[in-house]
């Protein structure tokens, strides 16, 4: 890996604006080829320089970048775009849109939706059963504390698709559920159970029609109460 400082250009933004600006400057590093996948990028002085901001907005920045798996900061080494940003473009497209959250909730969607009718083909046996686990687990669960549990349970099914092509935008899909789950202001366990075992149910039964509707109804009704509570 070529660690040795390179020559780059960034656009500057004004102080006053949002992190966002910062992170569409440092995403704009690569798709201009001026880096590319595992270059190490300028240090926190040096893009501070570059881009006219202060170090608290340059650091949410890369804050949210690191939380979309766009870089990684490593301890004495420095800031790292990550290697598989070339095989997950939407953590890119993610990271400029992470504060419009109804595009977020489409995106999940739009992957979703796709994703289902796939795994209902081609569900295991034993994925169904470990489907099964995480719907126990939020019926038994205190109120709201069944967030990991949520989040197997779309995990399971994105990943019994069994597509490698498809397989890297499961990361971003994940990205998109835990910021949608994060801005739930109220569970409601019941409902989310309900969701579950009928979505369970029509890929017990291998029907990718009733699977796209039943996922489709569920995610529409997260959809609907999110923005809901976000307005």
């Amino acid at each position: 890996m070529d660690e040795s400082p390179k020559k780059i250009h960034v656009e500057s933004v004004n102080r006053n604006t949002l992190s966002k600006q910062v992170v569409k400057s440092i995403i704009q590093l690569l798709v201009s080829g001026q880096m590319k996948p595992g270059d190490k990028l300028p240090t926190e002085m040096e893009l501070m320089e570059k881009i006219s901001v202060s170090r608290p907005v340059l650091r949410e920045a890369l804050s949210s970048l690191e939380s979309l798996g766009v870089i990684t900061r490593k301890t004495r080494e420095g800031t790292f775009f990550n290697n598989k940003i070339s095989s997950h473009p939407f953590s890119i497209m993610l990271s400029l849109a992470h504060d419009n959250l109804q595009a977020i909730i489409e995106a999940r969607m739009a992957l979703e939706l796709g994703l289902i009718t796939i795994a209902a083909e081609k569900i295991s046996d034993e994925e169904l059963s470990r489907l099964k686990s995480t719907i126990d687990v939020i019926a038994n669960s205190n109120g709201s504390d069944y967030g990991e549990a949520d989040i197997e349970f779309h995990r399971i099914i994105a990943l019994s698709a069994n597509n490698q092509i498809v397989e890297g935008m499961v990361d971003s899909l994940i990205v998109t559920l835990v910021k949608t789950n994060s801005e739930i202001k109220v569970r409601e366990p019941e409902r989310t159970v309900q969701h579950h075992l009928a979505i369970y149910k029509a890929l017990e039964k291998r029907d990718p029609f009733e699977a796209f509707h039943q996922m489709y109804l569920h995610l529409d009704y997260v959809r609907q109460k999110v923005l809901k509570d976000h307005t």
